[in-house]
């Protein structure tokens, strides 16, 4: 199983260069990827953004949005474009996770209503994979750049549902949970690939997860001060979340070993303070340095 870094870019008062020094720490840390999460209405740095800046000063470790809330990005044509844009710049290395979210807010604020976001999603996925491909749009013909990669950035998914699971099968690579407990993850992982055999597509979908991560002397108070921030919309859930993550080593290596077992293919931790010693850390604790 990889295992995967995310940059602060959700974690209040990170500075720009803390983003870029993280990036470059965390590719000579060994990690197979850094991840993004994000919403709209927080302050944080928009992830395509983020994840450009990250792939300006590395050179080899994967750049994936885990996920982009897509039905906020309300014109597909031009988000087919900026992935494909980052996908060349980064050589390749860009991995377009997408989903739906989970605050109104951040729909509210974008003038769209949840309602009938799933149709949508769907209609974007299906407008990505046309740009991508090379369908002509006008006198001067496709949509550029071209991707590195046959067919456009690779594509994963998130979503627990049955639809979502559909989704993964029709138009994507791979699925990712957004968090949860190793069995959760093995739970839903069937049915993503029910629904993949269901649809006749070959091979195996690649299967990724999210674990929040804080160590170090403070880790407690810096898992709690961020996640019951970042959280506090769901209420008492927010406390469910914030006591899962992984504040010590042993955590860390029980996450490692619940979701390789569970058949987890890339392991993101996301970090909940954005202090360097975090990568080195947690480098540590799952012995990749």
């Amino acid at each position: 199983m990889d295992i995967g870094i995310g940059l602060p870019n959700t974690v209040p008062g990170t500075e720009a260069q803390t983003l870029l020094d993280w990036a470059k720490r965390a590719e000579g840390a060994g990690f197979s990827t850094l991840g993004t999460i994000g919403r709209l209405v927080y302050g944080g740095y928009e992830e395509l953004i983020a994840l450009t800046a990250a792939a300006a000063v590395t050179s080899r470790i994967r750049l994936t949005t885990s996920v982009l809330l897509t039905p906020l990005y309300t014109n597909p044509a031009l988000l087919a474009k900026q992935a494909a844009s980052l996908e060349r710049i980064s050589g390749g290395r860009f991995v377009l996770g997408l989903g739906l979210g989970g605050r109104d807010d951040d729909y509210e604020a974008s003038g769209l209503s949840t309602k009938g976001r799933g149709r949508r999603f769907e209609e974007q996925l299906g407008e990505l994979k046309r740009v991508w491909a090379g369908e002509e749009r006008g006198f001067a013909g496709a949509i550029g750049p071209r991707p590195v990669r046959e067919g456009g950035p690779e594509l994963i998914l998130g979503g627990g549902s049955e639809a979502g699971f559909r989704r993964v099968a029709e138009f994507a690579d791979g699925w990712i949970m957004g968090g949860g407990t190793p069995d959760m993850f093995a739970e839903a992982a069937a049915g993503v690939d029910a629904a993949w055999q269901k649809a006749g597509r070959a091979g195996s979908p690649r299967k990724l997860s999210l674990a929040y991560f804080g160590l170090g002397p403070d880790a407690r108070a810096q898992a709690d001060g961020y996640l019951l921030d970042y959280y506090g919309f769901l209420g008492d859930v927010a406390q469910q979340i914030a006591g899962s993550a992984a504040v010590s080593p042993e955590m860390v290596r029980q996450y490692v070993a619940g979701f390789e077992a569970a058949g987890c293919d890339e392991l993101i931790f996301v970090p909940t303070g954005s202090g360097l010693d975090q990568i080195d850390l947690l480098a540590e604790a799952v012995a990749i340095a």
